[in-house]
């Protein structure tokens, strides 16, 4: 369930990405800041990205789709508040990234992404690296993944116009969704949590994503 690479040279880089751009910014959950410097982010970016992998910016991946940065993901990991316990239901897989962190965290990991190349390249990661407790599926992630609901939490990698109904119906009672929601250019974290049936919503940081594309999000661009 987590990454062991030997003699692995960005090691440094992942401490002090953890040290200066997490914990100085304001990131206290120490799971999340320990999977943080656990996982090879370079592992999940094109060879000349690699050198950029623990700055504090988001990369592209192809596909007009980007790795989040890394304070971002941290930042929706914390708010989520992932035990061993969880069930996960992922959308926007992009390369395994998230991915990869969201399985150190939880019990398992179900991972959508509409891409059929980022999907096949986020399962090639995730095999090499060892990761053994999540699912990539090829799909719209708009609207979740039924056939292993209902999830514990779900975190959404890209901004929809609206909490996406099926996602939040897909969610187990007590549950939490973190999606980014808003215009194409411009959003907002809303952290979202079902009591007794119905969506307890909180509004968190501005932020800025690539549009969530599918049935329950923004149409394709033309």
């Amino acid at each position: 369930m987590m990454c062991d690479i030997q003699g692995d040279p960005y090691a440094a880089k992942r401490q002090k990405m953890v040290s200066s751009q997490l914990r100085r910014r304001g990131i206290r959950d120490e799971r999340v800041l320990a999977a943080m410097e656990r996982v090879p982010r370079h592992e999940f970016v094109e060879e000349h990205f690699r050198f950029r992998a623990y700055d504090d910016d988001p990369l592209p991946i192809g596909e007009g789709q980007t790795v989040s940065q890394p304070f971002m993901v941290a930042y929706m990991l914390e708010a989520l508040e992932v035990t061993p316990e969880h069930h996960v239901l992922e959308v926007g897989t992009g390369t395994g990234y998230q991915a990869a962190l969201l399985a150190d965290l939880a019990r398992d990991v179900i991972t959508i992404e509409r891409h059929g190349s980022l999907a096949d390249a986020a399962r090639r990661n995730l095999d090499r690296l060892g990761y053994r407790n999540v699912t990539v599926i090829t799909g719209d992630g708009t609207q979740g993944w039924s056939e292993a609901a209902p999830y514990d939490r779900i975190i959404v990698a890209a901004a929809a116009p609206r909490v996406p109904p099926s996602q939040f119906e897909q969610l187990a009672e007590g549950g939490k969704l973190i999606v980014p929601v808003g215009s194409t250019e411009l959003q907002e974290v809303l952290l979202v949590e079902k009591k007794d049936g119905r969506p307890l919503t909180r509004q968190l940081e501005g932020c800025r994503f690539v549009p969530l594309i599918g049935t329950e999000g923004f149409s394709p661009p033309r």
